[in-house]
């Protein structure tokens, strides 16, 4: 049976949604640009230069974003991401993200990126109080790489991965999303790629996000051809999951492996029943579920210069309107219509 929304932040419990869950995550897209234009991000439309860009006036400000996350850590928000499109190609970020980490009650704040811009940024990132990193890399060839994002980038992103290692940056993830006759030939070299470094190589399904996606049923693996294939060189190993974990099945390749591997199958395994996030897009919109449609403009209560009680009201109505699961297989089948929204405004 369905609950009230509770926000028992004082006491530490959180906030928990209309089905049991509790919501503690909260992601930011701080920009839809990016300085790569991947191809399961950037739809036929964009690359045909048919949709444009937010302009600067779109965009939540810093101070916006700033008071909607002390609103939301006062409720019992706890882990913030920082998502883009690329939010390392946001003009004065670092400066942002230093205010971010000195909220109190904010325990938690990581950054999703392409890694392209790590290498210069990444003691700043660090001494900001940002540890915690997940790289997009969705090939180890460079030919591929330039094929896969449009620019010749491999050698960049490499050393932006070697210097969050040094640095001391954990957990370091680098997220493959496999596409079948694209880059699934090199799912066996991204696992052992976890026998030899401190990584958690982490398995993407391919995801239906946009009107014109790329995504067609032949270029899907599921999770679980990924798992088999990657079986036939050794064992996987599983590995106990923290209470505030994500979504991911993490395993070792292997007792002695230095890594890990992650398997994280949106639509395959749904794991909408431990979903604990919202996200707000680079347009201002609350969105209680990556793969629905459904939005709460936030940015016109913030612009309507309200009370913190009107961002209050906005975030829960948003994590009421969250759903049990997305449903997306049905509504495929159904109406033939997948998810919608922008990849590069949602923020993955």
């Amino acid at each position: 049976m369905k609950q009230e929304i509770t926000s028992t932040a004082p006491d530490g419990n959180g906030l928990i949604d209309l089905f049991s869950r509790p919501i503690s995550y909260l992601r930011l897209s701080l920009t839809d640009r990016c300085n790569l234009r991947c191809m399961y991000c950037v739809t036929e439309d964009e690359s045909n230069g048919c949709l444009s860009k937010l302009g600067h006036g779109e965009l939540l400000s810093y101070e916006e974003l700033l008071r909607v996350v002390r609103v939301a850590v006062a409720m019992g928000i706890t882990k913030v991401r920082l998502t883009g499109g690329e939010p390392l190609v946001r003009r004065n970020v670092l400066g942002f993200i230093r205010n971010l980490t000195e909220i109190e009650g904010l325990r938690d704040v990581r950054i999703t990126t392409n890694g392209v811009l790590l290498e210069r940024y990444g003691r700043e990132l660090y001494d900001a109080g940002v540890t915690k990193v997940n790289i997009s890399l969705d090939s180890l060839r460079r030919e591929r790489i330039t094929e896969i994002t449009g620019v010749d980038c491999f050698d960049q992103v490499w050393r932006g991965i070697e210097t969050v290692l040094a640095l001391g940056f954990f957990p370091v993830k680098l997220n493959m999303v496999a596409m079948r006759q694209i880059n699934d030939d090199e799912i066996l070299e991204f696992a052992r790629l976890s026998q030899r470094l401190p990584l958690q190589v982490r398995f993407i399904e391919f995801m239906p996000i946009g009107a014109s996606s790329r995504w067609n049923a032949d270029t899907y693996i599921s999770t679980d051809e990924i798992m088999e294939r990657i079986r036939t060189v050794g064992e996987l190993v599983p590995m106990q999951k923290g209470r505030h974990d994500g979504p991911a099945q993490v395993f070792r390749l292997g007792a002695d492996a230095s890594g890990s591997l992650g398997f994280i199958s949106p639509l395959s395994h749904h794991f909408c029943d431990r979903c604990n996030r919202l996200r707000l897009t680079s347009a201002g919109a609350l969105r209680s579920c990556l793969l629905h449609d459904e939005e709460i403009d936030l940015r016109s209560v913030l612009r309507a210069q309200g009370p913190d009680s009107a961002i209050r009201e906005a975030l829960l109505a948003a994590i009421r309107n969250k759903p049990q699961g997305h449903q997306l297989e049905e509504r495929m089948r159904r109406t033939g219509s997948d998810c919608h929204g922008r990849m590069s405004r949602i923020g993955g």
